[in-house]
């Protein structure tokens, strides 16, 4: 795993990317017999959702919810950092190829507004406070190598 100086965040806080591979996760044509199956974009979308859920557990994070949703839109993953008290809302962003941008642009400061609201109406909802809020993105890269690539934008809204 490396950590690279990312700062692409635009707004002076700290980010940074986390690369990883999962070698044991065959992404895209999946075997079904003597057949090849495409996954479906939802399916590749669950996929990325599930490998961000690990990479954020293999860091120490533990997960409250995944896919919460409410009338204003959806969060994909809410985890607790217990070391530092902080709560993580991820935006999770899973690609096969490079036709949508980086990672970076994958956050606009539109979405990073609706990110801050529905994360608003999350926090108002519970019981629990912590000492710090921080909104990141995971980016999933499959299809190009064999094994799935993680990158890991922190503190981006």
């Amino acid at each position: 795993m490396a950590i690279v100086d990312d700062r692409a965040t635009g707004d002076n806080q700290a980010s940074f990317r986390v690369h990883h591979r999962f070698a044991d996760t065959g992404v895209g044509a999946v075997a079904q017999g003597d057949r090849m199956t495409m996954l479906t974009r939802a399916e590749i979308g669950a996929l990325g959702e599930r490998l961000a859920a690990d990479h954020l557990t293999g860091l120490g994070l533990r997960i409250l919810a995944r896919n919460w949703r409410c009338r204003y839109g959806e969060l994909d993953v809410i985890a607790v950092d217990a070391a530092t008290d902080t709560v993580v809302f991820v935006e999770v962003k899973t690609r096969t190829g490079d036709g949508f941008g980086g990672l970076a642009q994958a956050v606009t400061a539109q979405k990073a507004r609706r990110l801050r609201r529905l994360a608003a109406i999350w926090l108002a909802g519970q019981k629990q406070s912590w000492a710090a809020v921080r909104i990141d993105v995971i980016g999933v890269r499959i299809g190009r190598r064999r094994t799935p690539e993680i990158s890991h934008l922190r503190g981006v809204g």
